[in-house]
């Protein structure tokens, strides 16, 4: 199907799977098997790869907290970059290391967005490890979190406010015009916002990286926004194992289902948004099926008209 322009969202699975521990042993392995999957496509495609970041940002957060030595934790977005700098180094060495005579960056990124969001006062995106309800309760007691059920677990939940802008967005055209591979716009962007007079400050969040690659797709002008998570395609009910999957959809067809906030909900926000707005075509599904979906043969493809290819 010719040379295409790809932003590809690597989900939480890509980095550490339900239950595994916070090590960077079981991450680097990971992130292993997520570039014997992406790294062929760079052969024939340029790539953009952003990632998720919310069990490190959580790990860090309550590290922070839990620090004597500090008279205050770090913010969100200190932390946020912080993950983005250690992830964006793991993925983007190895695959430099799979791609010799490539070119492979990792950019530390910021995306504004505005302080009016609705999302400050109800708070959905999950961030750190996974508790019973009675250690969830115990820690947002110790730390003041909002915690949230997430499938059988409960973990905390911060503030996810809409992408608005990605401020490096220029650079990131320029590597991808010269043939790099980027990774970026990890955990969705350092959220920030502008000042009255401008300046950018750093907020106390954590966005959204599915609609902030649908952004960035959009602002590229990529022909395919791909979303890899950890179930092989969007069902008619994510909690019964036994729900039929979609496998195509328009943009209404896909939102005429209900679909978890905190969870499946921004993907197919996001990807339903980048079809809509683009006329392009957008996927779920899993890692391993990365190269079936763009063939078109695996996961939930979206297109404007359901048809692919």
């Amino acid at each position: 199907m010719g040379r295409r322009r790809i932003v590809i969202a690597l989900g939480g699975n890509a980095l550490l799977q339900r239950n595994q521990p916070l090590d960077a042993g079981p991450q680097l392995h990971n992130i292993g098997r997520a570039v014997d999957a992406l790294a062929p496509l760079a052969l024939f495609h340029d790539l953009v790869l952003t990632h998720g970041n919310g069990p490190q940002v959580g790990l860090l957060a309550l590290e922070s907290s839990a620090d004597s030595a500090l008279t205050s934790p770090y913010p969100l977005d200190a932390l946020g970059a912080e993950t983005q700098g250690l992830i964006g180094y793991w993925l983007a060495q190895a695959l430099g290391n799979a791609l010799p005579g490539t070119d492979v960056g990792a950019l530390v990124t910021q995306t504004v967005v505005s302080l009016d969001d609705p999302a400050f006062s109800a708070p959905t995106k999950f961030i750190g490890a996974v508790y019973t309800e009675a250690r969830a309760r115990e820690l947002a007691a110790i730390g003041g979190w909002t915690i949230a059920a997430d499938g059988t677990g409960w973990r905390r939940v911060v503030a996810s406010p809409r992408p608005r802008e990605i401020v490096e967005l220029g650079l990131i055209e320029q590597l991808v015009a010269a043939g790099a591979v980027v990774v970026c716009a990890g955990g969705g962007g350092i959220p920030v916002a502008r000042s009255p007079e401008g300046a950018l400050v750093g907020i106390e969040a954590v966005i959204d990286k599915d609609l902030t690659s649908a952004l960035l797709a959009e602002k590229l002008s990529a022909e395919a926004l791909i979303l890899l998570t950890d179930v092989a395609a969007v069902s008619t009910d994510i909690t019964d194992p036994l729900a039929p999957a979609i496998t195509r959809a328009t943009p209404a067809e896909l939102r005429g289902n209900q679909f978890a906030a905190g969870s499946m909900g921004p993907k197919v926000d996001a990807v339903c948004s980048f079809v809509e707005r683009t006329g392009g075509m957008a996927a779920i599904g899993a890692l391993a099926d990365v190269r079936s979906i763009l063939a078109g043969t695996a996961g939930t493809i979206v297109t404007p008209s359901g048809v692919f290819p």
